[in-house]
């Protein structure tokens, strides 16, 4: 049977993944009846799982579940770093829908980098910085209503409307009726939404940014310090990534750096909020600053241990920008409040 046959029986988004990276020369074929295997490629059968978007969080829970036997392979949209060298500890090959493959099964043995699909431009229209404000106080308990997203974000009206509306239309908030007492929408599934809050974030152009360089020995202390400088000087700003994350759910050691949102629009405003600290800026610096990527920030931080710290969606994917370590970090804040 030909591969393309194979691809054709193959059904599952996961297989026709599997079977896309997979060398022509090789034997492939779909079991019949209640075989177990999903594929048998060159006389060996293997299980293939989904594992959706392919954040850490998604590989953690597909082990969990999978802890008495787990698959071959494990396929999902695009895997990130951490997920990928999870997998790899595991021992088990992995295949993502950018074409990036790692397999070593038998004398099965493929490795490609792929090559990451271009973000569509209407979605990058629709996920606006409000959608991403209302998603963001959403995640932190307010309330699905016009409302109380409008008192949360300082949004308009009709910001709010649409944005909850969008939010409906994407299944990522329902209700249980269309008119009356159970009519008010809710969050479907808090692992969804923040999993496509997280993705749109990441589609949004990188902004500005100004590093700064400082010699600080205790980061939040050091922070916490600078922050009054901007105070009396009436600048707003927040802590985010792993400064902020080590007094909300404490994981890294060591955090030698710190991100900043902070109230400004341009370079020059970044420029002026360094000298107000009397900071300088320089190339490589531990300090980042950066704009306020969404109204919510402000409104909705809060100050732990003396520390103004953004709210815990955005610490979230900001975490996950930093690699590895910063994955890891993202997952046990996760952790830490869902167990509140």
């Amino acid at each position: 049977m030909s591969q393309s046959q194979v691809r054709h029986q193959a059904t599952g988004r996961a297989e026709r993944t599997v079977l896309a990276v997979l060398p022509r020369s090789i034997e492939i074929s779909v079991p019949t009846g209640d075989a177990a295997a999903d594929l048998i490629v060159n006389g060996q059968p293997l299980t293939i799982k989904w594992a959706g978007e392919g954040h850490l969080g998604d590989i953690r829970r597909l082990l969990k579940d999978s802890a008495r036997s787990y698959p071959d392979i494990v396929v999902a949209q695009r895997l990130s770093p951490g997920a990928r060298a999870a997998l790899d500890e595991a021992g088990i090959g992995w295949v993502d829908e950018t074409g990036a493959a790692e397999i070593a099964i038998g004398l099965i043995i493929v490795s490609r980098s792929g090559t990451p699909a271009k973000p569509e431009r209407g979605y990058l229209t629709r996920w606006t910085p409000a959608v991403m404000a209302v998603a963001e106080a959403l995640l932190c308990g307010v309330a699905a209503t016009v409302a109380g997203t409008q008192s949360a974000t300082g949004l308009s009206t009709g910001s709010c409307t649409a944005a909850l509306r969008y939010l409906t239309d994407l299944g990522l908030l329902r209700a249980a009726a269309k008119r009356g007492r159970d009519s008010a929408r809710h969050i479907d599934d808090p692992n969804t939404f923040l999993t496509s809050y997280a993705a749109a974030t990441r589609t949004v152009a990188d902004p500005l940014s100004l590093q700064v360089g400082v010699m600080w020995r205790d980061p939040v202390a050091e922070l916490i310090t600078t922050g009054e400088r901007w105070r009396a000087a009436g600048i707003d700003w927040v802590a985010t990534g792993g400064v902020a994350a080590s007094v909300m759910a404490p994981f890294l050691s060591g955090v030698s750096s710190a991100d900043v949102y902070v109230d400004a629009t341009s370079i020059v405003g970044l420029e002026a909020v360094a000298q107000a600290a009397e900071l300088q800026p320089i190339e490589g610096g531990r300090l980042t600053l950066r704009p306020f990527p969404t109204v919510a920030i402000q409104r909705l931080c809060e100050e732990i241990d003396g520390l103004r710290v953004a709210p815990w969606p955005r610490v979230y994917v900001d975490l996950q920008r930093t690699g590895v370590r910063g994955e890891e970090a993202a997952e046990h804040l996760l952790e830490v409040i869902r167990e509140r």
